[in-house]
């Protein structure tokens, strides 16, 4: 038979059977184990006289694995480990990066760690991202009318792919009500992700940020595609500005928008739903916009999206 681990039960059968007098051939036999990890069990265990109680060997056994799991990785490593939590970097992000750097860890030795670590009464697992996003059920708001609104099946398929620079997306990320909005813009091939927190969800706050936040980049802004709600009513006033194109996504279609949407989650993880926007500061909105940019991400090899977007920048 192969080497099995034995759980806490079996330690009690053990106990008993030695009691009775059987081998460790024959107890390995009746709990269908090797008889060879019968003898290393009692041997490893077992207290002064020789006696093997269940009880004290399930508390040396968890204690060796909490030392392996502790021992077992670089204190470096773990040190690395740590610090991609509090950049609120996922363990794939972690586990990734660290190959190419030299500390090596796998995604799953992370979680593991994590875990650890909060049944120690440790802060780390509030560093992972939780949850799937609710939507209420019920009746929708009243469709409101965008004037001289373009729609996204006349945007240029080169748009879909991906691959040119200088695509964006735009959406705007609510506060505690009446307390302001978050507007969010994403660059679609880099990943860079800009945001800029407004008093109010209105046409002219959120234009005044959009051409605010891109008026730099306007080298680089082809087209912006935005979904269907009353504050990008005055896009024709930022597409006049930034000598761009606006597209608007099908209603209820928010993964025409998809990146926009996820970078948006990613943002509530500093930024909780129904936060009062107005304890928000304007310093602490641009320290999440650097976190998020500094994150590395997976479909761009694991590099940063604000390296990435400088390297296309540069090449343009």
């Amino acid at each position: 038979m192969s080497y099995k681990q034995l759980i806490e039960g079996q330690r009690y059968q053990i106990e008993a059977y030695l009691c009775e007098g059987f081998s460790y051939r024959e107890i390995g036999k009746r709990l269908k184990v090797s008889h060879s990890t019968i003898s290393r069990e009692v041997r490893r265990n077992r207290i002064r006289d020789n006696h093997y109680l269940p009880e004290i060997a399930h508390a040396k056994t968890i204690k060796r694995r909490c030392q392996a799991a502790k021992y077992g990785i670089p204190a470096l490593t773990i040190t690395f480990v740590e610090f991609g939590l509090s950049q609120k970097w996922s363990p794939e992000q972690i586990a990734d990066v660290g190959k190419i750097i030299g500390h090596p860890v796998s995604h799953e030795w992370i979680y593991g760690f994590v875990q650890r670590d909060k049944l120690r009464g440790g802060k780390l697992h509030k560093q992972l991202r939780h949850g799937r996003r609710k939507y209420r059920k019920g009746s929708r708001a009243k469709r409101v009318i965008i004037p001289n609104r373009v729609g996204i099946e006349r945007r240029p398929a080169i748009v879909d792919k991906k691959k040119r620079f200088g695509d964006w997306e735009a959406d705007t990320v609510l506060g505690k009500q009446g307390t302001g909005a978050i507007v969010s813009l994403v660059e679609r091939k880099s990943k860079l992700y800009l945001i800029r927190k407004v008093p109010a969800k209105s046409a002219a706050e959120v234009s005044r940020a959009m051409i605010g936040m891109l008026w730099r980049y306007r080298r680089h802004v082809h087209t912006i595609t935005a979904d269907n709600g009353s504050e990008f009513c005055d896009h024709e006033r930022v597409a006049e500005k930034l000598k761009t194109d606006i597209y608007f996504a099908n209603p209820y279609s928010s993964w025409e928008r998809g990146l926009n949407e996820n970078f948006n989650g990613l943002l509530r993880q500093y930024i909780r739903k129904g936060t009062d926007l107005r304890t928000v500061t304007d310093k602490q909105i641009a320290d999440v916009e650097r976190a998020l940019n500094a994150r590395p991400r997976k479909c761009l090899g694991f590099k940063q999206p604000t390296v990435v977007f400088e390297e296309l920048r540069g090449a343009a």
